[in-house]
């Protein structure tokens, strides 16, 4: 397994082996002996699975609240997004700062984001598959969301003003300048 650290401390970039011949790939997406030896000592209780049909699907940028904050670890099934995590740790030097990653199928990069990051992404392609592991179970009322094209943060989605596919909940996600974040960084 590959790891590589990003210009964000804490997320980081995996990239798993892959083993291939003429029938294919084996690949160990996750490994909790191996990312615990590393560092990475996670326990995830929950896997997400979509789906998005349409390239220029947004999805973000989304975040769950404590007492059920969540650390993700995103990967691509098929086809291809650019990942996108934002530091909401209140008091953190990267307050704010973003960092955005291309995960496709066949890169078979994984984007492991910590509790305390929103998170979001675009498809670059239709019926573009996206899984991933979560630190803690769906909370409802831990829910939320800031604006995915928020000037604050300044995302580069690489998409064309007005042809990003959203859903009611992003379309009306408030403003990090409006937002209390109920994250604090703790320095090392």
């Amino acid at each position: 397994m590959q790891i590589e650290q990003t210009a964000l401390p804490g997320v980081v970039i995996l990239t798993p082996a892959r083993f291939g011949d003429a029938r294919g790939f084996f690949s160990e997406s996750w490994s909790r002996k191996r990312l615990a030896e590393a560092g990475i000592d996670l326990d995830f209780v929950q896997d997400n699975h979509s789906v998005s049909a349409r390239a220029g699907t947004v999805r973000g940028l989304h975040f769950q609240s404590p007492p059920h904050a969540q650390a993700k670890l995103v990967r691509c099934g098929r086809g291809v997004l650019w990942d996108v995590a934002v530091d909401i740790r209140r008091g953190s030097p990267s307050f704010g700062q973003w960092v955005g990653v291309e995960l496709s199928a066949e890169n078979g990069r994984q984007l492991l984001i910590p509790a305390g990051f929103l998170h979001g992404f675009v498809t670059r392609e239709a019926d573009t598959e996206i899984v991933y592991k979560c630190t803690d179970y769906y909370a409802p009322d831990c829910d939320g969301a800031l604006r995915w094209d928020d000037p604050q943060i300044g995302i580069d989605w690489g998409l064309e003003p007005g042809h990003a596919i959203l859903s009611d909940k992003d379309a009306r996600a408030p403003l990090l300048a409006a937002f209390e974040t109920p994250f604090t960084w703790e320095a090392a």
